[in-house]
This record gives structure tokens, sequence and C-alpha cells, in this order.
């Protein structure tokens, strides 16, 4: 496959999964699949810029809120939207209003860039996703039909067998791990039209199971470290998000 356009520019929008978590740097930052997608098109098109506005823990409308009217204003190439996945994971969800705020981002972004990008979100084997798997359907299912509307790609990392492994997924079972991400980033890069470095949904070598007691184990560590703090936050009404800022707010070079 050849490249089909040239890309100039990106800017990123969504929550934490645009953000980076839990692709770890050594400085204790986030790096990503959007960070690695910019770096990848940063080497084919001298002057390349960046721009991401992720905002780890929101919600389909703060994305809209906050996020929407900047991105279009910066007149992308390319634009990516991924959200709307933290709204299904509430235990009480509109999905008439997640579908509502989707479709306002989608008709404000896709006339101000080139190529808007939209995703069918992986996710983790384990009964969190068959809990929610419906709304995530529903969701997905709404993000297929914009996409046909407007012109956007969709990248299904939702189909990919090999991104519901458990070992592409961080110890707080919500966030991919870096190798997850370093596959997103290779799933997006396919879709834009370049040439494709590896095959993305190549499943990983088989390994034998965890035994009884390394599961308890796990399990009680993701509870009192990452479930209860999670439920914590959604009993008083605040998000891992509140007063940070964007990682990356203006559409910059990228070295």
């Amino acid at each position: 496959m050849q490249i089909n356009a040239t890309y100039t520019s990106l800017v990123a929008i969504g929550d934490s999964f645009t953000e980076g978590m839990s692709d770890l740097l050594p400085d204790g930052s986030y790096r990503g699949w959007a960070d690695q997608l910019a770096v990848r098109m940063a080497r084919v098109e001298p002057g390349f810029r960046y721009a991401n506005l992720a905002v780890r823990g929101k919600l389909i409308g703060q994305i809209v809120d906050e996020q929407v009217e900047a991105a279009a204003a910066m007149r992308a190439d390319v634009v990516t939207l991924v959200g709307g996945l933290n709204d299904t994971l509430r235990p009480k969800c509109d999905m008439d209003m997640v579908r509502d705020r989707l479709t306002e981002a989608v008709e404000k972004l896709a006339p101000a860039c080139k190529q808007l990008v939209l995703m069918r979100s992986p996710g983790r084997q384990g009964p969190v996703l068959d809990r929610f798997r419906p709304r995530m359907e529903e969701l997905f299912a709404h993000v297929d039909g914009l996409a046909a509307r407007h012109g956007a790609v969709v990248v299904d990392l939702y189909g990919a067998p090999a991104l519901s492994d458990q070992r592409m997924w961080d110890v707080d079972r919500l966030h991919l791990t870096g190798e997850g991400h370093r596959r997103v980033a290779e799933a997006v890069w396919q879709a834009l039209g370049y040439e494709p470095e590896e095959d993305w949904r190549a499943p990983l070598a088989p390994a034998a199971p965890p035994n009884w007691m390394a599961r308890r184990t796990a399990d009680v560590s993701f509870a009192r470290q990452h479930l209860l703090p999670w439920i914590g936050r959604r009993l008083t009404g605040r998000s891992s998000g509140d007063g940070r800022p964007a990682k990356r707010p203006e559409l910059l070079p990228y070295d």
C-alpha cells in the first residue's frame, strides 16, 4: 500500500486512551499511541505538527465542551477522536446523550480537517467487558454510522482478538500496556494509508495461564490500588483528570 495523502499535522482528542495511559516513560509521563503515531508521521513529512488535547477521565460531554472547538480551530490534516467509552462504564449512562454529543463532535470536526479518524475501542477479556458489552457495541454502531455519513475512517480495535488479550492490559485493567499502544499506533498508521510495518493483529505467543494463587493475588492488588479509588471518585463526583491540562495543547512542530 502506498501513502494515499500527505498529512502535515495531527490533532488527537479524547480521554486517557489517547493521553497514553499506561504507556509509562522513565520520567513518569505517558507516551501512548498518538505520540507514537506522530513520531512516525513526522519522519515522512518535514515540519510535521502535532497537538494532543486528551485528558484522562473525560466523558464525551467534557470532550466536546473542552476539546472539540479547539481542535477544529487548528485546521489539522488529521484529527483523531475517541470518546464515550468512559460514559458506557458508568453505572448509569444516558446513551441518547452519548450518541448526541458524539454526533455533535463529528459534525464540527469532519469539515475542519482533511481526514477524521474514529475508533471502535479495544476491550480486555473479562467480566467488565461482558457486563458493559451491549453499551459499548451500541456506541460502536453509532461510530460506524457517523463515519459513513461524514467520510471518517474507523479503526476497528474492538474486532482484533490480540488487543483483548489480558497481557495487553496494564494492572489497572483499564489501560493498554506499551505493547498495546504500539499496536494501536500501527493500526491508525495503516488506516491512514501508510505502508504497513507489522501485523498489529498478530496474536501474542501462547503462555501458560497463571495459577489460582497468582490470580487471587492480582485480584486483591487490583481492588486495593485501582478499583476502590475508582469507586471513590465515582461516589464523590471526582475524576482523575480534574484540573489536569492537556499534554500538548498547541499544534506545534514535533521533533
